[in-house]
């Protein structure tokens, strides 16, 4: 009995020592109430954040990809298993259809973006930018066309370590006031 008890009492003390050295630990972590942190928090300093940073870089090699190539530009950054969806369009689904619909030329059709904003997802492997784009074409007459809104990219670290667009969306601008929701005729 004494035995079991002397070594009941090893194992409470050991216990012990080892929570308390955990906690020392974790409290070594994170800085003390009113004390600022000499490095930036990647959370909160977007300027410490290599992975937006990243994802800016893809954005930018895409955009000039589809600048210089049109549609199929567009078409090869996406992932076999991709998705576009655009603006009052039925979804593409994969990337032999998202091809063969994009198949505008940068002459007849330019497709421009900026990101505004974006995030890498804490594996380092996935991330989504989001911004606003500008399509700028021709009508039958030769007049100008512009479309503008808003998109949203996501973007998948592929197995051989190359990056994929998996998810591109758009929506058009609202309407501007007294544009919309007017009858024929009125």
């Amino acid at each position: 009995m004494l035995k079991s008890r002397h070594f009941l009492f090893s194992i409470i003390a050991i216990t012990g020592l080892t929570a308390g050295t955990c906690s020392g630990i974790a409290r070594a972590q994170l800085p003390e109430p009113g004390v600022s942190s000499a490095a930036p928090n990647p959370l909160t300093d977007s300027t410490a954040n290599p992975g937006k940073m990243l994802l800016f870089q893809l954005e930018a090699r895409f955009a000039k990809d589809v600048e210089e190539r049109g549609g199929a530009g567009f078409a090869s950054w996406f992932a076999a298993d991709g998705v576009a969806l655009g603006n009052g369009k039925a979804p593409l689904i994969g990337k032999v259809a998202i091809a063969k619909s994009a198949t505008w030329s940068p002459k007849d059709y330019q497709l421009t973006w900026t990101p505004t904003d974006g995030a890498m997802g804490p594996s380092g492997d996935m991330g989504y930018t989001w911004g606003h784009f500008e399509g700028r074409s021709r009508d039958a007459n030769g007049n100008p066309v512009l479309t503008s809104g808003r998109y949203i990219t996501t973007w998948r670290k592929e197995p051989d370590g190359s990056w994929k667009v998996v998810l591109d969306a758009g929506a058009n601008d609202a309407p501007a006031v007294g544009d919309c929701c007017k009858l024929p005729g009125s």
